[in-house]
């Protein structure tokens, strides 16, 4: 089945060749010029991903953002941008985004990202519940559901998959490159700030003191863990290997060039 794509962008042109090539290729696209009728249009209608440009005039892509995450909590959101400053990047994806592409970008590129994210918006684990308590934190990877003290808490298709990914992985160290290769494929594992920007995210949302974690554990110079379900206090972990990939992404056509 096709992949229903909203594009967001105030540039007709940019807008126009975004769809028309990503027609080409089997999505199902749909337009809107700007954030106020997006945000209409998701409520009206079903789609499996929104492609948002970060800089439009009235309602932003920043606001859309985050119009669109409470109506629409697990609906996979890309942000376009062409900023360079980290700070935006790092804005778009605290609020909600689950990814984010700089303008120009290539079409690979575009399509290997909107994929990711609508695969990670899908169940998990169908052939069981896939239940994993640990403490007071519980996942249900089949209904894509993140529980503490029994109450839900709302988690991007993105965050709910870190989370699970180092639920699995209990009292183990995870390294970047590993859970970024895990979570958004082996072409963005050398974008640490994505998960050192999801990590603020998460343990806002889940724990008591985000600034004194007791589930989503920093290990210095190596990355992530959640705690050992077994143990009061989480030991010291055997590490997960870092992917040893050498290979790279060779693009050759360009979209978004001003």
């Amino acid at each position: 089945m096709a992949i229903r794509l909203l594009v967001v962008d105030d540039e007709s042109a940019i807008r126009q060749v975004i769809s028309k090539t990503l027609r080409g290729l089997g999505f199902d696209t749909f337009e809107s010029a700007r954030g106020e009728e997006a945000v209409s249009l998701i409520g009206l209608s079903q789609f499996d991903a929104v492609l948002l440009d970060i800089n439009m005039p009235g309602m932003g892509g920043i606001a859309a953002c985050r119009a669109i995450r409470k109506i629409a909590p697990t609906l996979p959101i890309l942000m376009l941008t062409v900023r360079d400053a980290e700070d935006d990047k790092v804005e778009a994806l605290e609020a909600g985004a689950d990814d984010y592409v700089t303008k120009p970008f290539a079409v690979r590129e575009l399509v290997a990202r909107v994929k990711a994210v609508v695969r990670r918006a899908q169940p998990i684990d169908k052939s069981s519940n896939g239940v994993i308590a640990i403490g007071e934190m519980e996942i249900h990877s089949n209904r894509r559901v993140f529980l503490k003290r029994g109450t839900v808490i709302h988690l991007t298709p993105t965050e709910f998959d870190i989370v699970h990914y180092l639920m699995r992985h209990q009292g183990r160290a995870v390294g970047h490159r590993k859970l970024l290769s895990s979570i958004w494929g082996v072409e963005f594992r050398d974008q640490v700030e994505y998960l050192r920007t999801y990590m603020r995210q998460l343990r806002r949302k889940i724990e008591d003191d985000p600034a004194h974690p007791r589930y989503l554990l920093t290990d210095p110079y190596v990355g992530y863990r959640f705690r050992d379900g077994a143990a009061s206090q989480p030991s010291l972990p055997a590490v997960i290997p870092e992917p040893n990939h050498d290979h790279s992404l060779e693009e050759h056509e360009w979209l978004g060039a001003s």
